[in-house]
């Protein structure tokens, strides 16, 4: 088993260098492209040779993109939003005084000072909820309609599997956002029962978890991996539960980490016990998965519940595919979960991916900043993810915030200065990193607490949180859990900083900290192609309503 392990981990890196290298020189061109498109950007006399080497792949990148921007435009104007959604969310030349400079040469892109956000943005699907529907709809009985997915590579990866796994996936030629699922009506098995299937899922942590369990329920070998980061990525919390439910099930002893081995022969349901202060993820994944064993499941967290909201997403969703989950005690305390024998998937037909609410919280913040207004269309009162509650946080903070079913408005009176907050984010870790950068514009410091779970994503943001504000002029305390920022001394925040990326491919270093630019400052953001991770349009979502 090791010596395949080793020969597996040697051809997933390669195939992983190819791919990042491919990604990130594709990703840079495509970014010089599609915001050559707007009035604000530029790229240096020096750097235009080495720009148009990027000939026709680019060209066709940067087409695409357009399309992603016109099939989100669809989707609004279906919701009722209108035409103007289309002009709020693609026409970059409102972008006034500020502009992106990319330089191909070095991979860095300077946002030049934002005085103001102001307008309305259209948010691109949830990739928590896009990988969610796929698998629900996957383990359904029926054909679903997937519509509004983000275009990431989380969901690619997602994507990918079900193909290699032949569940049937068929893409829409019309809306790239839109794929029609025919469900297993149970546990998807190995399409080659007598060799191991091997699934390569990158750094894609709403694949990893939740496959791992799903696979377990049906028949045969399987073999998922991924990129280096992965490997560190712990895993062993969940792989103990599902080998509570008999699972034969494993991952490297050593780390905790994957590459995850499956050998699987169905299970009968049972009882598990798990931690819930890692990963809300783990939870998720056992109970998406529990519908397809036979027999009852009673899943037990033995200590606390992190991101407990992330979990309401989980059981909400798997409501709507016919799945009802019993819940005994409290959520933030430590509840059980029972899924009964006789509950399974059924396919709803259609559903709709909801805007994604981490990405909100970037505009909103902007305007919380600024003092502009802007509105987000895509989730709002009625939104099943947690993270809308970042607008909760804002506004303790002096801004004023106006809900409507599907959308959320935020501004702030120039005359009402942004204070310092303190706030348990365990329940919106994601975007607690937006708040990191809104503090360095307040009046005190900011503590935010309960982010263990920084340590754990993609990369250790956490360190990363640290560094890049002190590095603008902030004064940072860190530990273990929290860490308490202190704003530069009036607002004032340090100019021309290159703000590194760490490899973090979900994108939150870059976007969360592209607004510091708010601070009448150039900010240099060192490989922003890695916005192609989860949100390729970002930087011309933000150009069209910054001035």
């Amino acid at each position: 088993t090791s010596k395949k392990h080793s020969l597996l981990k040697e051809r997933f890196i390669a195939r992983t260098a190819t791919k990042n290298n491919n990604m990130r020189t594709l990703a840079v061109a495509l970014l010089a492209i599609t915001l050559s498109l707007s009035d604000g950007f530029t790229i240096p006399t020096h750097r235009q040779q080495s720009a148009s080497t990027t000939s026709n792949v680019a060209l066709e990148m940067a087409s695409k993109n357009r399309a992603k921007i016109a099939s989100r435009t669809k989707w609004a104007q279906a919701r009722g939003y209108g035409d103007d959604a289309a002009a709020t969310s693609t026409d970059s030349s409102s972008s006034g005084g500020m502009t992106f400079e990319l330089d191909s040469d070095k991979n860095q892109l300077t946002v030049t000072p934002i005085s103001s956000l102001d307008g309305t943005v259209t948010l691109p699907g949830s990739k928590s909820l896009s990988n969610r529907c796929l698998l629900l709809a996957a383990l359904s009985d029926g054909e679903t309609r997937v519509e509004n997915l983000l275009e990431s590579d989380d969901i690619r990866y997602m994507l990918e599997a079900l193909d290699t796994l032949q569940v049937p996936v068929a893409r829409d030629a019309d809306d790239k956002t839109s794929v029609t699922v025919t469900g297993q009506a149970g546990p998807i098995n190995s399409p080659t029962p007598e060799e191991s299937v091997e699934l390569f899922l990158g750094n894609a942590g709403t694949a990893m978890r939740p496959l791992a369990a799903a696979l377990c329920m049906g028949k045969g070998k399987f073999v998922l991996d991924g990129v280096p980061r992965m490997r560190e990525r712990p895993i062993a919390d969940l792989i103990d539960g599902l080998k509570q439910l008999g699972a034969d099930v494993s991952c490297v002893e050593e780390t905790g980490c994957p590459p995850v081995t499956i050998n699987a022969n169905e299970l009968k349901g049972g009882e598990v016990s798990i931690s819930g202060k890692m990963s809300s993820q783990f939870l998720s994944s056992l109970l998406m998965a529990s519908p397809a064993v036979d027999g009852d499941v009673t899943i037990t967290i033995k200590d606390e519940l992190i991101s407990a909201p992330y979990v309401s997403l989980t059981i909400g969703l798997m409501k709507k595919f016919g799945v009802n989950v019993k819940i005994e005690g409290d959520m933030d305390g430590t509840p059980s979960f029972i899924i009964g024998a006789d509950e399974k998937y059924t396919s709803p037909e259609s559903i709709l991916v909801e805007g994604d609410a981490s990405s909100a919280s970037y505009f909103l913040a902007g305007a919380a900043i600024t003092g502009g207004t802007v509105t987000v269309r895509g989730c709002g009162s009625e939104s099943v993810q947690g993270d809308v509650a970042f607008a909760n946080v804002m506004e303790q903070m002096g801004a004023t915030v106006t809900w409507a079913p599907e959308s959320i408005t935020l501004t702030r009176d120039p005359s009402v200065k942004l204070k310092g907050v303190d706030v348990d984010c365990g329940k919106i870790p994601d975007a607690a990193m937006t708040l990191a950068v809104a503090t360095l514009f307040a009046e005190g410091p900011t503590t935010i607490r309960n982010v263990y779970s920084w340590r754990l994503k993609e990369t250790e943001r956490m360190k990363a949180i640290v560094a890049e504000c002190t590095k603008l002029g902030a004064s940072v305390e860190e530990s273990g859990d929290y860490c308490i920022i202190h704003p530069p001394e009036g607002n004032k925040v340090n100019e021309g900083v290159v703000i590194e990326t760490y490899d973090d491919h979900r994108n939150r270093m870059a976007m969360t900290f592209s607004l510091a630019a708010c601070g009448g400052v150039d900010v240099i953001i060192d490989d922003p192609g890695c916005t192609a991770k989860t949100f390729p349009t970002y930087f011309e979502m933000l150009g069209s309503i910054a001035s």
